[in-house]
């Protein structure tokens, strides 16, 4: 069944307030939030855009890759003129999530990107490639903690960079 993007958009939070209400990894949401920078070929190549962008983005707050990269897109939309972003959460959302399975579970986040007329452009998520095959190359050998150690270490040397 297709996704009616006009209902969901009205239905989808903005980021202000999904990040109001934050329960869990509140710190990391926060500093992510304050340290979001856009470089200046992002800000040219989205602010381009002819017919705008709109993001959808499947997302939860206990999700250590939705607390390292949601905050970089909303950033993205608070300082590109045309650009729009709301939130969805992932598990109220259920039948939308399931249009958007990645190797066949909910992984998050997940932007599904949009025209201003709400026009399905493609989707990104869950996380940028480099990245994801890291996580596949050690997921067997390293500790959960560790892992996340070096998740939220790439992240931050990377600022967001791969995922724009």
């Amino acid at each position: 069944m297709p996704v009616d993007f006009a209902a969901i958009w009205e239905e989808a939070e903005p980021f202000s307030r999904f990040l109001a209400r934050v329960a869990k990894l509140q710190s990391l949401w926060e500093g992510s939030t304050r340290a979001a920078v856009i470089p200046d070929w992002a800000r040219t190549r989205f602010g381009g855009l002819p017919n705008g962008l709109r993001m959808i983005v499947l997302n939860a707050d206990w999700c250590l890759d939705s607390a390292s990269s949601v905050p970089t897109l909303a950033r993205l939309a608070e300082v590109v003129p045309g650009v729009e972003m709301r939130v969805l959460d992932r598990d109220g959302y259920p039948l939308v999530m399931d249009q958007y399975l990645t190797n066949g579970t909910r992984s998050i986040p997940l932007a599904i990107l949009l025209d201003r007329d709400l026009k399905e452009l493609g989707r990104w998520g869950p996380r940028p490639v480099e990245l994801q095959n890291f996580v596949t190359k050690n997921l067997a050998e390293m500790t959960a903690e560790s892992l996340h150690r070096e998740i939220r270490k790439w992240y931050v040397s990377d600022r967001g960079n791969a995922m724009l």
